[in-house]
Order: C-alpha cells, then sequence, then structure tokens
C-alpha cells in the first residue's frame, strides 16, 4: 500500500514540505497494512504453519477454517488463503464494505457499523453455525480487525437487535469511551468476551487481531470475541450510571444486567481458552502504536526531529485539539512540553530547535454530541479546536488523520491546520467557534480545500495526529 498521492489538500498541495508530510502519513498506513500484516506474522514452511512462536502441523488437521472480521477482513482474508491455499476447508468474512476485486473466492457477509442492524444478526448467526461444525481435529484461524464489535452480533436471550440500536446510539452520543462501549458489548452479547473461543472449541484457535483499541487489550478489541472477559454486568451497569443513561435504555437489558451472574465456563467440552494453554494462541499484529512508530521513522528519514508524545490519546476531541496545539506552541517557544509524557528515552531529551519537528500523538478521542449536531467526525472536530491556538504561527502544522480513512460517517480521513487558516476561514465568512459549537467541522474544511480524503484504506488502527514546525 503506498497512498502518498492520495493525500493531497489544498494546504499540503501549496507548502513545499508537503511531500515529506504525505509520505510519513503513508508511512503510518502502511505499517497496518493488513495484508502485509498477515504475511509477517502467518507463515509457512513445508508443512508447518509458525505464529507467534508456535509451531502447527497441518497434516494434524482435518480441516482449517478461516473466520475474518472487521473492516481489514477481506485484506487479511485474501492474504492468509493465499498462504494456506488447498489447507483452507472454508473461509466466511464479516466487514462493511466488500471490494469486489478481493472476494471472488471468498465468502463474504456485508454489516452495519457502527450500530449493529439486521445483518449484523444474520453475520453473528451464520459464524456461530459454522463453528458448530467443529471438532478437536481442526484449527480455526480468527481475524479480527476494527469495527468488529458492530458487524457481527447475538444478543443474549430477552434482549433484541432493536435494544442493541438504542443502546449504541446512546453511548455514541454521550461520548462513552470505546473500552466503556465495549463493557456493555460483551455483557449483551453471546459472542463477544470469548463468545466465538468457546463456539469454536474444542478446535485449536488462532487469533491474528489489528487493534483499534488504545493500548490494545485483547479483550477489547471487537469486544474479544476469542479471550475472557474480565468484566461483569455490574461494570456495565457503572457505565451506564456513569453517564446518567440508566432511564434511556430498554427495560430487557436493564433486567438482564441487573440479574445475578452465573460463573461462566470459558470453553465448551473442556476446551482452554484462546491465549491460554496450548489450545489458543492469540497475537496483535497491527496496532496503533506499531503505526506511531513507523511514521516516527520516515520523520527521522526526512530530517526532521521526531517524537511519539503518546498512543494512548484520549478525551473530548476538542478539548484533546487544544492541548496538542498548545504542545507545539511550547515546542516553538522552547517551554516546557508538558502535556504529554513521553514513553521513549528519545521523547525526553531536549528539543533540537535546529532542525524540523514532528510531534506525533495516537489514540482515540470521543465527541459528546448533546443537541448540536453537525456533519464531521472526532479527527477533524480536534483539528477545529486547533485553528484559534494556532493562528498567527509561522511554519507550524496540525494534521489529524483517521487510519481508516473515514472520521466519523464523513468521506474524509481528517485535515490539515496551519497559522493561517484562521485568517483564511475568516475571509470566507467562517468562525471556527460557531462550527465547533455545532460540531460541524467537515464543512468548514471542505471549504478550504483541507480536508484529508484518502478513501477507505481497509485497516483501521484508531488515529493519528501529526504536529509540524518547519
Amino acid at each position: 500500500m503506498n497512498i502518498a498521492h492520495e493525500l493531497h489538500t489544498y494546504t499540503l498541495g501549496k507548502l513545499t514540505q508537503g511531500d515529506m508530510v504525505k509520505r510519513i502519513l503513508s508511512a503510518a498506513l502502511d505499517a497496518a497494512d493488513p495484508d502485509q500484516a498477515v504475511r509477517r506474522n502467518l507463515i509457512i514452511r513445508g508443512k508447518q504453519l509458525q505464529v507467534n512462536k508456535h509451531s502447527y502441523q497441518l497434516d494434524d488437521f482435518s480441516r482449517v477454517y478461516l473466520l475474518a472480521v472487521g473492516k481489514a477482513a477481506p485484506l487479511m482474508a485474501s492474504a492468509a488463503q493465499s498462504i494456506l491455499g488447498k489447507c483452507v476447508a472454508d473461509v466466511l468474512v464479516i466487514t462493511k464494505y466488500a471490494p469486489a476485486q478481493l472476494v471472488a473466492n471468498l465468502r463474504v457477509l456485508e454489516a452495519g457499523h457502527p450500530i449493529p442492524d439486521e445483518r449484523s444478526l444474520r453475520a453473528g448467526q451464520q459464524i456461530l453455525d459454522l463453528l458448530a461444525q467443529t471438532t478437536d481435529s481442526d484449527l480455526v484461524i480468527f481475524l479480527i480487525s476494527g469495527g468488529g464489535s458492530a458487524l457481527m452480533t447475538a444478543p443474549v436471550d430477552g434482549v433484541s437487535l432493536a435494544d442493541m440500536e438504542i443502546l449504541t446510539a446512546a453511548l455514541l452520543g454521550c461520548g462513552a469511551r470505546i473500552d466503556e462501549i465495549n463493557t456493555l458489548r460483551r455483557a449483551l452479547d453471546r459472542i463477544k468476551g470469548g463468545g466465538l473461543a468457546r463456539a469454536a472449541a474444542p478446535a485449536r484457535t488462532i487469533g491474528l487481531l489489528l487493534s483499534d483499541v488504545v493500548d490494545s487489550p485483547l479483550e477489547a478489541i471487537a469486544s474479544g470475541p476469542t479471550v475472557p472477559n474480565p468484566t461483569t454486568r455490574a461494570d456495565a451497569l457503572a457505565v451506564l450510571e456513569k453517564y446518567d443513561l440508566l432511564s434511556q435504555i430498554p427495560g430487557a437489558i436493564m433486567e438482564f444486567l441487573r440479574k445475578k451472574e452465573a460463573p461462566s465456563i470459558f470453553a465448551k467440552n473442556g476446551g482452554m481458552s484462546a491465549g491460554q494453554g496450548d489450545r489458543g494462541n492469540t497475537l496483535v499484529i497491527g496496532s496503533n502504536i506499531i503505526s506511531a512508530k513507523a511514521a516516527w521513522e520516515q520523520a527521522n528519514r526526512e530530517g526532521f526531529d521526531a517524537r511519539i508524545l503518546t498512543t494512548s490519546l484520549q478525551g473530548e476531541a476538542a478539548q484533546v485539539g487544544r492541548e496538542l496545539a498548545m504542545t507545539l506552541r511550547g515546542a516553538l517557544f522552547d517551554e516546557a512540553v508538558s502535556l504529554f509524557k513521553s514513553s521513549s528515552r528519545r521523547g525526553r531529551r531536549r528539543l533540537n530547535m535546529n532542525r524540523p519537528l514532528c510531534l506525533i500523538a495516537g489514540g482515540e478521542t470521543t465527541v459528546t454530541l448533546g443537541d448540536a449536531i453537525g456533519h464531521g467526525g472526532r479527527n477533524q472536530e480536534l483539528a477545529l479546536a486547533a485553528v484559534a491556538e494556532l493562528a498567527g504561527l509561522q511554519n507550524v502544522m496540525l494534521v489529524t488523520l483517521a487510519t481508516d480513512g473515514e472520521d466519523g460517517p464523513t468521506d474524509a480521513a481528517g485535515a490539515v491546520v496551519t497559522g493561517d487558516t484562521l485568517q483564511r476561514a475568516q475571509a470566507l465568512g467562517f468562525s471556527p467557534d460557531k462550527y465547533l459549537r455545532r460540531h460541524d467541522a467537515y464543512p468548514f474544511f471542505d471549504a478550504l480545500g483541507d480536508l484529508l480524503k484518502p478513501g477507505s484504506t481497509g485497516t483501521n488502527v484508531n488515529d493519528l495526529t501529526f504536529l509540524f514546525a518547519f
């Protein structure tokens, strides 16, 4: 994957440093390329399959199944099938969009995202039906990527899809973090919180995961369908209480969550959980930190003094945008860069202002919509909040990037802000504050020609924000 030529905006085309910036952004996306991530970690040597220091003698298995779920599922499944060839007995792919050029030899189901729909329900049942056939002589390879939580669902008895749609919309609208949303999903779904591993047992399992979750806890990626659930129904109720949602949630969900929780047996027929013992093997093969490091390496090759500030960025997008802009301003004026602490020794040494600067922050912010709902996404809102803070500064740039190429319900991945963005906007009669109050970042940056529109990248490892000083 090399999409540098697709990352054009007005500002990136105008500035002499634009091509360097595009190469840095492309390096981050290349590192999350699902095809290459699978090929790096699923290796055939003779009749042996090697994954994460584990070896599997393929002749020992009666059947090998590939089950891929998420936005990157088609690319991951296509790569795995090309590696395993005739060893594969069946393939099932569940994704948001199915690229025609990839699905000729794959069984693909499209489903709803970010809110599960009837297609998600059918997909969940089909994957459970397939896994019901497995025996202890089978190998199941799960290929999991961002979006898996919504794309397949099998609500617990008594809870309907409509109930889950209401719950998901309420959680997204109140600004709940993705880990909090997944706590509810695991409690209310037979697939999540280890459900797929339970259904697959006693077959042996391999899980290759592209993480779209901050810090990549296994139980949070697609709500942890192949690993044990570390949270309880009480934890799920606590999330609803935190956001004052108890009165807005359907009665069937509340009734289930308030029932006494029975001790769970993770795997059927004595099988062991994924990631534990000799029956399961789970590995994160792509993540925000992997992409951030790739961007850092490219920035250094381009001559920047590059730092990774954090890959655990969370909070309200607007507030984070202001803080990141303040961090860049502080670096310019040789002030303490104290808003974010780097975990690397390189990040703690003094900034070298004789070289251009590239600061990288990764994670996933949220937007609390309230009554004002405009058009945009969290990356665009973060960028919009930085406009006033960077106004008037020379030779600076902030770039936001959703690694899946789709920020919120838009065709943009993010936006570009410089020190003259405010002046350009005011010349058009645009007030950043007004658009920010309406959560309406898309038309603001669209008018300036500074929306990033790489198209769907086929991957998702959270968001990245880049701070440049040239």
